[in-house]
């Protein structure tokens, strides 16, 4: 092995890392509290929120993408799957959270998002590296940049399907979060 595919692979390790264990910690937010996060019932407040009417079933379902995603991630493990994830999750998050607060992070907009999705863009078209689980099972040769395409267009099919469940005007009432910690979710979430 050349010093240049060494170098190559230990950056996508690291890299894969970092982002897979960063994701998954949001998850980990909002499904067990971890981290400081709000945990499933605030999450729950949240997502209600943004118009989700089952606000908790919602913010689980967010969770367990984030966890789910960000191991598979981190693991380079099933190729193009955990990238997807990732994408559908971001994709939500900006239309819901995000977009209208502009691009820069410091006013609450997109942009870490759409690090994050980039970043999956690249996992899910070029391959988790040699030091993967893929790599180990000998699945790394079965997925290519094509596969990588189709997954993501899969995870931003998924977005889709869950704005489409959203309410039009979202009911404060029911959501069973405090105007301030509506805000500070806004401000944590990914």
């Amino acid at each position: 092995m050349d010093a240049e595919k060494i170098a190559r692979d230990a950056a996508l390790l690291a890299g894969r890392a970092v982002l897979g264990g960063s994701i998954a910690a949001h998850g980990a937010q909002k499904m067990f509290g971890a981290f400081g996060g709000p945990g499933p019932e605030k999450a729950g407040g949240f997502f209600a929120s943004l118009g989700f009417k089952e606000g908790e079933r919602y913010a689980r379902m967010a969770a367990a993408t984030e966890l789910t995603s960000g191991m598979l991630i981190a693991l380079g493990a099933l190729g193009p799957v955990g990238p997807a994830m990732l994408l559908s999750v971001m994709a939500v998050a900006v239309e819901t959270v995000h977009r209208p607060k502009g691009y820069f992070n410091q006013d609450g907009g997109f942009e870490m998002n759409a690090m994050y999705a980039v970043a999956a863009l690249l996992l899910a078209t070029h391959g988790p590296g040699a030091w993967s689980v893929d790599r180990l099972l000998g699945l790394d040769k079965r997925f290519n940049g094509i596969h990588g395409w189709l997954a993501l267009a899969g995870g931003v099919a998924a977005s889709m399907l869950i704005l489409g469940q959203r309410q039009e005007q979202p009911d404060a009432q029911t959501s069973g979060a405090t105007s301030g910690e509506i805000a500070r979710e806004q401000t944590a979430s990914v």
